[in-house]
């Protein structure tokens, strides 16, 4: 078993938990997770010992996005955004990559890279206390890590559009309603609604279940390997731009910030 100090594992019952680990903060992402989280599906798809993987979040959120004095540090030496940027691609091909079913356990917010974590799992079952959103552009950023490629393939060009160019979060109980994520329950129903899964699925003939998931999965990676580069491109070039350090200092002094008229201005 992997040892890592931003995230948790464990095994029962050949599924494997990879739990976010930092309830402290939200589980928000800071560049150490972002590195771990690359290595731990590829270990993930290694592992003999589990059949079936689920994501989750320690506490009480899925994973708040970024985290704050990351995004502030990044903001004030923009090249170390460049590093992230490689590793949100490894990111999300290791997601995808992964033959085992993936379930998420959404059992909080799910912000930003949290939501794009959450959606690129199989099945998403949250409970209807959770919300869901990608708001990038709230912080002048390109949703390039993944967002604009899982959005649409879930919910349709013409939503995906609506949520990501707005930053709108919406509850689990919407996010079900219009097919962003499965299944929505009670918060006391949730861990029995995610084992339930799991086992309908080990008692499945396994080896169908994975190949019949890398088939679909083959269109999922197609659509990244289209936009993937370009969007890491362009949140890159949005990492050095003044809204950014806007947004950072606006989020840092607790306020709504103010972006530049001069969508040129750098």
């Amino acid at each position: 078993m992997r040892s890592y100090s931003t995230l948790a594992m464990t095994h029962k019952d050949r599924v494997l938990t990879i739990t976010l680990n930092r309830p402290d903060v939200l589980n928000a992402v800071n560049r150490e997770m972002h590195d771990e989280l690359a290595d731990a599906f590829n270990f993930a798809a290694a592992d003999t010992e589990s059949d079936i993987v689920v994501l989750t979040g320690a506490g009480r959120a899925f994973c708040a996005g970024g985290d704050v004095e990351h995004l502030a540090r990044n903001a004030s030496k923009p090249e170390l955004f460049d590093h992230e940027a490689r590793i949100a691609k490894r990111i999300v091909f290791a997601m995808l990559d992964l033959d085992k079913p993936l379930v998420c356990r959404m059992n909080g917010h799910a912000i930003g890279l949290g939501a794009t974590l959450a959606l690129l799992c199989d099945v998403v079952i949250a409970h209807d206390g959770a919300k869901i959103g990608d708001p990038h552009v709230c912080v002048g950023l390109v949703a390039g890590d993944g967002g604009a490629a899982i959005w649409a393939q879930r919910i349709g060009l013409g939503r995906a559009k609506e949520y990501l160019l707005t930053g709108e979060p919406m509850t689990a109980k919407h996010a079900a309603e219009i097919g962003l994520i499965n299944h929505c329950v009670i918060p006391s129903q949730l861990d029995d609604a995610v084992t339930a899964f799991c086992n309908r699925l080990k008692h499945g003939s396994m080896q169908a279940i994975r190949w019949t998931k890398v088939l679909m999965n083959l269109e999922l990676k197609r659509v990244a390997t289209a936009v993937m580069d370009a969007g890491i491109a362009y949140e890159s070039v949005t990492a050095r731009s003044a809204d950014h350090r806007e947004a950072v200092k606006a989020m840092q002094e607790k306020r709504r910030p103010v972006f530049c008229s001069d969508n040129t201005k750098l």
